[in-house]
């Protein structure tokens, strides 16, 4: 990912066709670790493509991925088509999580600033 972050931002500063060593300067300004074959087979797989067209290409492809934490709410929408009475449930176990969460933030695991 960071190969592909140091690319995105050489074409962003006006690069159209960044080089391998253009993000090996741009990683090694941030300290981040290079592996010239990922660089390397990086370039292969972008070159003589168009920059817009495989973002939004890619944009495609992560609309069709599911993206967790809708859950509670796939479960009540099942429910509720099933026969409504799961979805109060489903309302009442997420409003006990919220209440939960806040008892362990105000604990602060017992740690104190004036211990």
């Amino acid at each position: 990912m960071k190969f592909i972050a140091a690319y995105l931002l050489a074409a962003l500063g006006g690069n159209g066709s960044p080089s391998a060593d253009d993000l090996k300067k741009i990683l090694a300004s941030v300290g981040a670790e290079v592996d010239d074959d990922r660089i390397q087979l990086l370039l292969s797989e972008i070159k003589g493509k168009d920059l817009t067209e495989l973002i939004a290409s890619g944009r495609e492809k992560l609309a069709s991925v599911p993206s967790g934490g809708g859950g509670a709410v796939a479960f009540a929408a099942t429910g509720a088509a099933g026969g409504g009475a799961a979805a109060p449930a489903a309302a009442e176990a997420k409003k006990e999580e919220k209440v939960e969460e806040k008892e362990e933030s105000d604990d602060d695991m017992g740690f104190s600033l004036f211990d």
